[in-house]
């Protein structure tokens, strides 16, 4: 989601009771809908190199927007948890790329879904052990959920897991999940839970180091990698571990090529570019069109020591914009929240400082099929008409149209519809600022982070000079990561600018970005406050949906709620990822569909031998 520590990966029935201790292999793998796409027999994903070499020692800098760290524990909201923790960590399965929804065996070496879907039932690969050399049970994975959904952990885990009510030992090797009600996700989202050995945090005496105060205490995990040293918060090196217990399985072929991974962390945006330029790490994904175009050139790159690539992707792009926090009574109105969509102008920050290689987002789930188009299909009809008396009657026409400053287009018209909306909203420009009936004026905060200031700065400053044509002043704040992530968890901000990671089938994580519930929980995903009941009946919808249609629909009716709410001012997107890299680096020849730059050049890339 929008928080880097985040970690996104029935009752019990007679039947599921009964089931036996997996004398023999039952299921190798699932789909949330349909079939998976590799057989039983599959050596190795399709999006790899099985012969890739091993070796070498990839240095990379800040994945996103941290700085420093402070911590090893990923799960827990205090704190900035150290880049590429996350490959420490197993679960019982992992996704393929190149499918939107599977899990396939990786911990585990058979699921069981019961029949009436109240529960999945996992057997443990009886190779797999941790780092420690001990080896993973059915205890270590119920410590791991009970740990992850309690108090001690980030809120959004508990949000995010909340339909699985327990998990069940049934014996060394087996653990069964029993979910509050039938879900198509919820095996998927049993498979997923990161799992960790009981021993972490265990002092020698036998005491228990809480969770939610664990600093730098050395996970142990099951994963192709440990930490190897780290320093000042600032440097962290990964070795992969001799001993991995996993490296022959199918899904695991090709992949964790490199010896070492090493993570320097640079607190200038600038300092960070330059010192790729000058060597002092191998590949760079830049997600600043101004970067890429003018800052990632120069000598190194015209003799061909340091080559930049587009890579195309099919991810589902989530939504990036300027976030409202509803809490704020200022933005209670949607004629108020439409206004500052219209302040923006996408066209003349594409041309004059993207240099035209951004397209402007009009949906939550732009890039793909569950993007809302058109009039309402019978299917989202019938989720939107129970509540057509409390939602805007444009629900149920098309989706909204991003203002245009094309020609015939201008800012100018823009504005001038966004001051007709502000004063029938009550706000009228009276003594120098735009003002409400009680004389107060319109004035925010724009929360930032100092990390990503260089780039964010000029946009925003574009931004705050239209609001100022509307008589609002709007001031910038931007302050240290680990300030901005506490005030975040906090929902103490008037706006900020951040990004809802898109997902290729949509499901739990839309309850903790937009249910009421999670409105209320410091730490959720609600960033935007939204409390809606016709909302939290769209999203009951989405997660129960039995088949890829029903989901569509539940998809397509949240969108034109969400879109037609305005509680975002949209920003834009790009279908490709960009990458910089030093010459030797090399990566298996068919690209994976959906996935994260970082992500994929640390699991799949490699260096090639001279």
């Amino acid at each position: 989601m929008l928080r880097p520590a985040a970690f996104v990966w029935v009752c019990g029935t007679l039947l599921a009771s009964l089931l036996p201790a997996f004398p023999a292999h039952a299921v190798y793998a699932i789909a949330q809908y349909g079939e998976p796409k590799y057989p039983a027999d599959f050596k190795h994903f399709d999006y790899v190199n099985p012969d890739a070499p091993k070796g070498g020692t990839l240095v990379l800098a800040n994945p996103d927007r941290r700085t420093s760290f402070d911590k090893f524990n990923p799960f827990t909201m205090r704190g900035t948890a150290a880049p590429g923790i996350d490959m420490l960590f197993e679960a019982l399965t992992i996704g393929s790329s190149d499918e939107p929804a599977s899990a396939y065996g990786l911990l585990a070496d058979d699921i069981r879904i019961a029949p009436d879907r109240l529960s999945t039932t996992f057997h443990i690969n009886p190779r797999a052990h941790f780092s420690n050399g001990d080896p993973v049970t059915a205890a270590d994975v119920k410590f791991s959920f009970d740990m992850l959904k309690s108090p001690q952990a980030s809120p959004a885990l508990a949000a995010y897991f909340t339909d699985i009510t327990r998990a069940v030992v049934v014996d060394p090797a087996t653990i069964r999940f029993e979910f509050r009600q039938p879900n198509r996700e919820l095996p998927m989202l049993a498979g997923s839970i990161p799992v960790f050995s009981q021993k972490w945090g265990l002092k020698p005496d036998g005491s228990r180091v809480p969770f939610d105060q664990m600093a730098f205490e050395q996970p142990i995990g099951s994963a192709p990698y440990v930490i190897e040293s780290y320093e000042n918060g600032r440097t962290i090196t990964y070795k992969r571990d001799p001993n991995y217990w996993g490296a022959a399985l199918p899904v695991r072929v090709g992949t964790n090529n490199f010896d070492r991974i090493v993570y320097k962390l640079y607190a200038d945006p600038v300092v960070r570019v330059e010192a790729f330029k000058a060597g002092e790490y191998d590949a760079y994904v830049e997600n600043v069109a101004r970067n890429w175009v003018r800052g990632i050139v120069g000598k190194k790159f015209d003799s061909g020591e340091l080559i930049k690539r587009k890579f195309e992707q099919h991810n589902g792009t989530g939504m990036q914009g300027f976030l409202l926090n509803l809490r704020r009574p200022l933005f209670q109105d949607v004629r108020v929240r439409k206004a500052l969509d219209l302040a923006l102008d996408f066209e003349w920050l594409n041309s004059r400082l993207f240099y035209g290689q951004y397209t402007r987002l009009d949906s939550f789930f732009a890039n793909t099929d569950l993007k809302a188009t058109g009039l309402p299909s019978p299917g989202e009809l019938a989720l939107l008409n129970p509540w057509r008396a409390q939602l805007d009657p444009a629900v149920f026409g098309p989706p909204p149209l991003q203002p245009d400053t094309d020609p015939p287009g201008s800012l100018r018209a823009n504005l001038l519809q966004a001051r007709a909306l502000l004063a029938q909203a009550g706000w009228t420009y009276k003594n120098g600022a735009l003002r409400n009936a009680q004389g107060q004026p319109f004035s925010f905060e724009i929360l930032d982070d100092s990390g990503s200031a260089q780039s964010t700065e000029p946009i925003i400053a574009t931004y705050v000079r239209n609001l100022q044509k509307l008589g609002i002043e709007a001031k910038y704040r931007a302050v240290d990561f680990a300030l901005y992530q506490k005030r975040l968890d906090a929902f103490d901000y008037d706006m900020t600018g951040l990004v809802y990671p898109g997902v290729q089938l949509p499901g739990s994580e839309q309850i903790d970005r937009f249910s009421s519930k999670a409105a209320g929980e410091p730490g959720s995903g609600n960033l935007i406050g939204l409390r809606s009941p016709a909302v939290d009946a769209i999203l009951h919808a989405l997660v129960k949906a039995q088949t890829r249609e029903q989901l569509v629909d539940a998809t397509h009716a949240l969108d034109r709620v969400l879109m037609h709410g305005y509680y975002v001012v949209p920003q834009w997107y790009s279908s490709v990822h960009r990458v910089a890299f030093r010459r030797g680096l090399a990566w298996p020849k068919t690209l994976p569909l959906y996935y994260q730059a970082n992500d994929w050049i640390t699991s799949t890339w490699w260096f090639a031998p001279h």
